[in-house]
């Protein structure tokens, strides 16, 4: 039985794609489809996880193109970042020579794959002609008052000897290493993405066809809220305490105050008390508790300051404690503990022994005592005010106004929108990344570097320890230059910007990659954008979408788009599982998808992976799905040698149907049920057999999903052209009706029997053929026909007497 030869035939077929530049996208007068799938850090192997991804974008890629779209399909490589660094430190070897050379290796397994790519339009963040631009963004926004630099509390990964952003920062870990993060003060440059809170907040109403979980992530992340400032203070020194709380209303019954562990007053208040060393020491474990009670519950962790701050309603002096289930990342990094009405406070009071009072009440019920609570009570709509002065009596929400509008009277606070999002820190310590085109000059301060210098450029000689601090300020060549402005001596910055300025905007960069005076055509740009349909993980779901909306309407403001938001369509595939685990190398479960494509093809690979779930959810992974999948190549392969001169009407009216279902299927991702569809079909051909027409369809269905394998039949049937060019097959709603159907005969509402009839059958001729069926007559001997019921298309009733 003759089985296709994959090896050749991929091989053949990715040659002659690149030989006659089949994907390579140019502006034409057709409708645009750009399609993106987020580019890989070069790590040297591709993984399953990209096989997915990238193999549901091209599928969706050829779709669109043989449905007569322009297709932008490109593909990059988001090569700067630590772990280069890490090589060069372990190996030995430069960061650029070991980027570039695993650069290349994805690059010839991601061809292997057959992937629709543009490759002339393929960036390396790492080069320079590329980096250059995230210069000068960087500059343009420094010009708007977007970015600054400031002396703060910071996030520092001790392992990765950097800053992390508050993003970055995942349950008190390193997002890359899972190192516990330390908190550090260092002058740092910032991007005040800040400025466009609202719009981003806003413009997620735009986002339609964005999964409702990923807007919802960004919308917490922002984290919008309406509520009141009020304003403590120690009682020592008198300094302002500020804190903020959607629950003003509670203010009487606050019996302690919360600091974060990084809150920048935290070290004055516990200055020369009994308690400092003990309070610096639970400070600076303050990641690692975070770290490890996100593993079970949230943690309960906190130390008494030995100070007091004074309430500014009742002039009562309260504790202040630090503990770590208060964040610098939302609010002010302090809060009002009012125990008795939030859940949060009263499992710390009731672990730290701290006292309780009641200053809501439940509307008609019972007064609560407090020593009995055995949860906060929350109600913020239908409790009433009580132990709150001329307040008392009052429903909690008419008094959350009246309060907050008080208290803003007398100077004790203020109403405020507060947001969770903070400006974004983008200075690292470290050499693989791009140079930040600034220096510092004695006399002239911070100075631009001129756009006419761009790029300020990695030097080759950098010294890579491991320890920390950036190996850019141990390049003497690098850090002492001129000043732009006086020609006196000055000093580089020796920071380089966090990876994901890299990947805020290559989207754009795609639309015009040799582009040599500006990121971006903006021609080039107007055609191609918005991204028609982005596919990428969940787990970027804040950090990488997020600035990328952030700088696309940075360029929008700047004139250079006529848009707001880059992506109009999201997919987030799910991952891909070995033995109900993440396949991961520290696991064992890993699958080299280079040894699949040895042993089965790329098309056989593709299909299964394709076929196995739905693009959305998670992929269990089983090799007797990958060997279902080529016997079902085969089965389709051997039909060319076996066409009929005609098909009969049943298998095109099978035709037909598939066709819709398919193009339904695919059109929404469906790419499980499509293949379903097209297997069934496949049946159907070997009961009736299929002549040329019929195959030409199935395999341009089949097409975008095994883009080899139907290339090569496609030529052995006689056709010239590639099969991409041929477009997508359409259907006949008339050949979707059923030519012949069955029709229930029933007598006194019992069956007797069942017909089958033409579908255009008129309503008399029915009865007749009802009436005199065979298995129908002795029912009706001797009886008289009272009434037919007729219900079109699916039962006939004969009522008898």
């Amino acid at each position: 039985m003759e089985q296709y030869d994959f090896s050749r035939i991929e091989q053949k077929w990715q040659r002659i794609w690149e030989e006659k530049g089949v994907f390579r996208a140019q502006r034409d007068p057709r409708r645009k489809f750009y399609c993106l799938e987020m580019f890989p850090y070069p790590s040297g192997k591709i993984h399953m996880g990209h096989v997915r991804n990238y193999t549901i974008g091209d599928v969706y890629s050829r779709y669109k193109s043989l449905c007569g779209y322009n297709v932008l399909h490109p593909m990059g490589f988001d090569a700067f970042g630590q772990p280069a660094e890490n090589a060069a430190i372990k190996n030995g070897t430069k960061p650029d020579v070991w980027t570039y050379k695993c650069i290349e290796e994805m690059r010839v397994e991601l061809k292997k794959m057959g992937f629709s790519y543009d490759w002339q339009r393929e960036v390396a963040t790492c080069d320079s002609s590329y980096y250059r631009w995230n210069q000068w963004i960087f500059l343009k926004m420094l010009e708007k008052g977007l970015a600054y630099k400031k002396a703060s509390p910071v996030n520092w990964c001790p392992s990765c000897a950097t800053t992390l952003a508050n993003e970055e920062v995942i349950d008190g870990g390193c997002w890359r290493c899972h190192s516990p993060v330390e908190q550090r003060r260092l002058e740092q440059w910032y991007l005040k993405i800040t400025q466009y809170q609202e719009r981003l907040l806003e413009d997620l109403k735009k986002l339609e066809h964005w999964p409702e979980k990923v807007r919802a992530m960004q919308e917490n992340w922002l984290g919008k809220s309406e509520g009141t400032e009020i304003y403590f203070r120690e009682k020592n020194n008198g300094s302002v305490i500020t804190v903020f709380t959607t629950r003003p209303d509670t203010i009487f019954g606050a019996t302690y105050l919360v600091m974060a562990p990084e809150h920048p007053l935290l070290p004055e208040i516990i200055k020369g008390r009994p308690q400092e060393n003990k309070v610096k020491e639970f400070i600076s474990g303050a990641g690692a508790r975070r770290k490890a009670s996100s593993l079970s519950e949230p943690g309960k962790e906190g130390i008494f300051t030995g100070a007091y701050a004074v309430n500014p309603v009742n002039s009562e002096s309260v504790p202040i404690w630090t503990a770590d289930y208060v964040l610098t990342g939302y609010g002010t990094g302090a809060v009002m503990a009012v125990p008795t009405h939030d859940q949060r406070d009263f499992l710390f009071a009731k672990e730290h022994n701290l006292p309780l009072r009641i200053v809501i009440q439940s509307a008609g019920e019972p007064g609560r005592v407090a020593e009995q609570m055995a949860e906060a009570y929350e109600d913020e709509d239908n409790g009433i005010l009580v132990n709150s002065g001329d307040f008392d009596g009052l429903p909690a929400g008419e008094a959350r106004e009246k309060i907050s509008v008080w208290m803003e009277k007398e100077g004790m606070g203020r109403k405020v929108t507060c947001w969770r999002l903070r400006d974004w820190l983008i200075s690292r310590q470290r050499y693989w990344g791009t140079p930040i085109p600034v220096i510092y000059c004695r006399d002239c301060g911070i100075v631009p570097v001129p756009y006419e210098h761009l790029p300020v450029e990695l030097p080759d000689d950098a010294p890579f320890t491991g320890e920390g601090g950036s190996p850019l300020g141990k390049v003497a060549e690098f850090v002492e230059t001129v000043c732009p402005k006086c020609s006196g001596k000055a000093r580089r910055e020796t920071d380089t910007m966090a990876t994901f300025f890299d990947s805020s905007w290559y989207f754009l960069r795609y639309c015009s990659p040799g582009e040599i005076s500006a990121p971006f055509n903006g021609a080039d740009a107007a055609y191609w954008m918005p991204v028609d349909q982005y596919i990428g993980g969940i787990e970027h779901a804040i950090l990488h979408l997020l600035y990328s909306r952030f700088f696309t309407k940075f360029f929008s403001d700047l004139g250079m788009l006529k848009l707001e938001e880059p992506f109009n369509c999201l997919l987030t595939q799910g991952m891909v599982l070995k033995d109900g685990e993440v396949m991961s190398k520290s696991r064992g479960n890993i699958v080299d998808p280079d040894s699949m494509i040895r042993r089965y093809g790329a098309d056989t690979l593709r299909l299964f992976i394709l076929f196995a779930a739905p693009p959305e959810t998670e992929l269990e992974w089983d090799e007797r799905g990958l060997e279902g999948a080529h016997r079902f190549l085969n089965r389709v392969w051997r039909i060319k040698d076996n066409l009929v001169p005609s098909s009969p009407e049943s298998l095109l009216r099978a035709m037909h149907r598939m066709v819709k279902k398919v193009t339904d299927e695919a059109e929404n991702f469906k790419f499980n049920t499509a293949i379903a569809a097209m297997m069934e079909f496949v049946n159907a051909v070997y009961q009736s057999g299929a002549d040329r027409e019929v195959y030409s369809v199935l395999l341009r269905l089949l097409a975008p999903f095994v883009p080899h394998f139907c290339e090569e039949l496609w030529e052995e049937t006689g056709h010239k052209e590639t099969i991409f060019v041929s477009g997508w097959p359409s259907y006949d709603p008339e050949m979707l009706r059923e030519s012949t159907l069955t029709v229930v005969v029933q007598v006194n509402s019992r069956v007797r029997s069942k017909l089958r009839v033409p579908a255009d059958i008129n309503e008399e001729e029915l009865k007749r053929l009802a009436r005199f069926d065979e298995q129908v007559l002795p029912w009706l001997a001797g009886k008289n026909i009272k009434n037919v019921i007729v219900v079109p298309g699916k039962l006939i009733n004969i009522v008898t007497v």
